[in-house]
């Protein structure tokens, strides 16, 4: 019988931490925020090492609290007019197994009431990798297409980010995948709603959603000279 990671319980305590993203609330419920929010996602992560890796063997689901695929609590709040000092969500990033040493795509996860979702990709890579993708693109258009452009990849899963107003300097206008040449994020994801969150079905449900988005990934691999 599969577990339950989160209750309503959970989630109140989000909104509850949304509303006082300070040190002193933090310090205060650290414990509520560990044994409700922290920990269930830490386990959450253990469970879908399997499954991940049946889906490719060369991605990680780490459960470690620091250093693994959990998102670290703490905004960097440097560059931002935003200082609260928290990130009051939930993210993990199930990364490749050489994305240490060179820019790889992942898979991802993201809990916060109301806005639940799983997929993956890669979120603003730098312009040399992103000149590798296009380029790809250029060459390799059937396998993407297939891959990306098809009903039930359409069906199921929104691919944003970021794009080019017009096309990069060097490419083709005409090209039949000039849209996608333009992005300058490659990631897609679909959300899910509080009561699945809730349930027994969370897990599959991510797994649904990462086998769904595995050829976007597979494509961005092979475009990066990556294993899948």
């Amino acid at each position: 019988m599969q577990q339950t990671y989160f209750t309503p319980k959970s989630f109140a305590l989000m909104r509850e931490f949304a509303r006082n993203n300070n040190r002193e609330w933090f310090t205060a419920n650290k414990s509520r925020f560990e044994d409700l929010l922290r920990d269930p996602f830490l386990c959450l992560i253990g469970d879908l090492a399997t499954p991940l890796a049946k889906i490719s063997p060369h991605f990680r689901a780490d459960a470690r609290a620091q250093g693994g695929s959990m998102f670290r609590i703490y905004r960097d709040t440097r560059f931002s007019n935003d200082k609260t000092p928290y990130k009051t969500w939930l993210g993990a990033r199930l990364y490749h197994e050489r994305s240490k040493q060179v820019p790889a795509p992942t898979f991802y996860m993201h809990i916060q009431p109301g806005r639940h979702f799983v997929g993956g990709g890669l979120w603003h890579p730098e312009s040399p990798t992103l000149k590798r993708i296009r380029d790809f693109l250029v060459d390799n258009p059937a396998s993407w297409k297939k891959a990306v452009h098809n009903k039930r990849f359409a069906e199921r899963f929104e691919i944003g980010g970021e794009s080019l107003s017009r096309p990069p300097r060097g490419y083709d206008p005409s090209n039949d995948l000039i849209e996608d040449i333009k992005r300058k994020d490659f990631a897609a994801w679909r959300e899910f709603d509080d009561k699945q969150a809730c349930s027994s079905e969370l897990r599959d449900v991510l797994i649904d959603g990462f086998k769904g988005v595995a050829p976007m990934i597979d494509y961005l691999c092979a475009a990066l000279d990556l294993e899948f």
